[in-house]
């Protein structure tokens, strides 16, 4: 008898810790997490940026979709090293490599959002140009587009050079001063972003905005009246609705990644 008894207090026991274990969570007790963001590497791109049309202008391993301006081959002073487009620079300047020069994509954007990481070398320069024409007149894209600023501010002559400042990183060149400054120092990544839509032009710079303008306005011709560039091409105000995106070969060490682009 007493054996029976026994095993009724342990089934008892055992029935009383399943009926605990099945209760549900009291409300002092922390949720659980639905999801867990997905993360990528460099030069990839997860399901939701997929999903919300972002395509790639870089695959991390060809210089697939790029051409040197105003030719149909890729230069050989731009190589693609350790997941970057890189250009060898050649101590040249604006001349550039002989071998180097500007490179274009293939394919011309109208509004757009663009997004992708420079790193730059001491006292380097290069650019980051859009809504270009690889137009036969001129041998470079500079003549027709306009330009987000790339440098080292700390060491580059151009960042003392301009007026207020437009001539350093993130600012339209010569032109619009980026607001915060807040360029990274050479040989660290800084993230970018241009946004583009029927003629209001937004530039972000390590996730904040430094500017915005808007093309084909009295207030845009008479800035850039007061500019070096009418100069260059009498008809450079007159940017056009849809062009190239380009990476300029100023001739120093400059590196990009996690090119990516959505058309609005």
């Amino acid at each position: 008898m007493k054996r029976v008894f026994s095993l009724l207090l342990a089934g008892a026991f055992v029935f009383g810790m399943s009926c605990q274990s099945g209760q549900k969570k009291t409300t002092d007790e922390p949720e659980e997490k639905a999801a867990v963001e997905e993360t990528v590497g460099p030069n990839e791109l997860t399901q939701a940026e997929k999903d919300q049309g972002w395509v790639l202008l870089f695959d991390g391993k060809t210089s697939n979709g790029w051409h040197s301006y105003g030719k149909e081959s890729f230069p050989a002073g731009w190589q693609v090293v350790d997941g970057t487009l890189m250009c060898n620079g050649s101590g040249r300047g604006e001349a550039g490599a002989e071998d180097g020069g500007d490179i274009v994509t293939d394919k011309e954007y109208s509004n757009f959002h663009l997004k992708m990481e420079w790193k730059i070398s001491e006292g380097g320069n290069s650019g980051i140009f859009y809504l270009g024409k690889e137009d036969p007149r001129f041998d470079k894209i500079y003549y027709t587009a306009p330009e987000m600023q790339v440098l080292d501010n700390e060491r580059h002559p151009d960042a003392m050079l301009g007026k207020d400042g437009n001539r350093k990183a993130g600012s339209l060149y010569d032109l619009i001063p980026a607001d915060p400054q807040n360029a990274k120092p050479a040989g660290e990544w800084n993230s970018i972003e241009i946004i583009c839509y029927k003629g209001t032009v937004v530039h972000k710079q390590n996730d904040e905005t430094v500017l915005e303008y808007h093309l084909w306005t009295e207030d845009w011709n008479s800035l850039v009246a007061g500019s070096k560039f009418p100069e260059l091409n009498p008809d450079w105000a007159n940017v056009a609705q849809s062009g190239v995106i380009a990476l300029q070969d100023h001739g120093d060490d400059v590196w990009y990644r996690n090119i990516k682009i959505r058309e609005l």
